[in-house]
């Protein structure tokens, strides 16, 4: 087993925070770890990157070749164009579409989130929205690595020690929202894997978890939401051919 992985976002978002649950349970797991990263400025929004490297083999570098990555999760949707060279043919985008408009040009979020959208594996995902329906809108980075685990060879269960580690000493309601964070994440994250499995566009598997409460969506109703929709798109090409 060879997982490469890069965390992208802007300072103060918790990049690292995400790096230290997933270097803790690997290194819980037996697995080889090699971590490098780049650090932004939080309060200029700087850039902020790491790659991850894990295996259950040695690791001789610890930085992640272009075209070698399995995994980008972002959690700032711009962030992931700095990074798309490094990313497998076959590798996956995990990104939030919640934007930190960082910098003077920054571009139209519809034109942005389209090129997202566009991209051949990709999971997109209101994170910010997710994270404020858990509790704190500071918990984004937990709704980022609950969306990923669909990806990674671990369960949500594997991560809760180490999150009660980082934010136990601040009280047990931010280890609740930060698990509670974890499990929305993944759920919202599988319902949009499962649509788009379905032959659901990946916009109109975005734009149906834009409109749903993140706290109740479930994956198990992914068939039930994917024929009704294969419905409603024949039900409007009928209604169309007929005017």
């Amino acid at each position: 087993m060879e997982l490469n992985i890069i965390l992208s976002g802007v300072g103060g978002q918790g990049i690292l925070t995400i790096a230290y649950v997933l270097d803790r349970a690997s290194i819980a797991r037996g697995y080889h770890l090699k971590q490098a990263e780049v650090h932004g400025m939080a309060r200029r929004g700087g850039a902020v990157q790491t790659h991850l490297r894990i295996s259950d083999g040695p690791i001789f570098s610890d930085l992640i070749p272009q075209a070698k990555a399995d995994i980008i999760i972002s959690v700032e949707p711009l962030e992931v164009n700095r990074y798309l060279r490094f990313l497998k043919r076959d590798g996956v985008v995990i990104s939030s579409s919640t934007l930190v408009k960082n910098i003077p040009d920054y571009p139209d979020e519809g034109e942005l989130l389209q090129h997202l959208l566009s991209l051949p594996r990709v999971v997109l995902l209101d994170a910010g929205k997710i994270a404020r329906k858990a509790g704190s809108g500071r918990s984004a980075n937990m709704v980022m690595l609950g969306a990923a685990t669909p990806f990674l060879p671990f369960t949500l269960e594997e991560f809760h020690p180490f999150i009660r580690e980082l934010f136990g000493g601040k009280g047990d309601w931010l280890v609740e929202t930060n698990i509670r964070a974890l499990t929305m994440g993944f759920k919202v994250s599988s319902f949009f894997t499962q649509l788009v499995g379905r032959g659901i566009s990946k916009a109109t598997a975005f734009a149906l978890i834009q409109r749903l409460d993140p706290e109740t969506v479930e994956p198990e109703a992914a068939a039930e939401w994917a024929s009704r929709l294969h419905s409603n798109a024949v039900r409007n090409r009928e209604i169309s051919h007929s005017k």
